[in-house]
């Protein structure tokens, strides 16, 4: 669990929000280096994502979504804009928010909110959001906030809506990454903590084709 490894939680944050301050608002900075993935990782989750786009009677709408931890907005521009009416876009660092009005261009018209704060302080608008996309940003969450972080979510959901989480995995237990200030959590600590949200998992896939040195990265949908 995140309290064996993050000893000062004020510390954790503070540090956390001084390592994406200094880093540049490309696709290559939000993605630490790995830009030539973004598109691996796109059309993935697009694949995931109309799974519950699909005609049905129980099918997710697509008025709006919420992009967290969004950066530059770069999911926002490449998959959900082009799926849902509208995107509100979240994120603690004010400079990835005001590149993304230029980095989205015409498009960007239809993004409602952007959102400058931590998720730990965030709190949905109740029945608002067909999807809540949560990509590459637990790890900045203690496990308590996170719980907490995903209740508020789930208030946060239209009918039918779901919440997406797609992130690293390690292998066993929680691991501390001191550079930017994050943990690593394995599968069963992650789904131990959607279940203490009071929430249940629909789907869980690993993600394919990625490079071997990086982490597995696995995404969720749950409601």
């Amino acid at each position: 669990m995140t309290s064996e490894v993050v000893e000062d939680e004020m510390a954790f944050y503070s540090k956390a929000e001084k390592y994406w301050k200094d880093v540049p608002p490309t696709v290559d900075g939000m993605l630490g280096g790995y830009g030539h993935i973004s598109s691996i990782d796109i059309n993935s989750s697009k694949k995931f994502l109309h799974k519950f786009l699909r005609d049905g009677p129980h099918r997710t709408g697509t008025s709006c979504a919420l992009d967290c931890g969004a950066g530059i907005g770069r999911i926002t521009k490449r998959l959900l804009l082009p799926l849902f009416k509208a995107v509100d876009m979240v994120d603690v660092t004010e400079d990835f928010l005001t590149k993304a009005r230029t980095y989205l261009g015409e498009e960007g018209r239809r993004v409602g909110n952007y959102f400058c704060c931590g998720l730990q302080d965030f709190s949905p608008e109740p029945n608002s959001y067909d999807v809540i996309w949560i990509q590459w940003v637990i790890g900045h969450l203690t496990d308590d906030h996170l719980a907490d972080f995903l209740k508020r979510c789930k208030v946060g959901l239209r009918p039918n809506g779901i919440i997406v989480i797609k992130d690293n995995m390690a292998q066993e237990g929680v691991v501390m990454d001191d550079v930017d200030s994050s943990v690593c959590r394995d599968l069963d600590v992650v789904r131990t903590i959607v279940r203490r949200a009071g929430l249940i998992l629909l789907a869980e896939e690993r993600q394919e084709n990625f490079p071997d040195e990086i982490y597995h990265v696995y995404t969720f949908a749950m409601r």
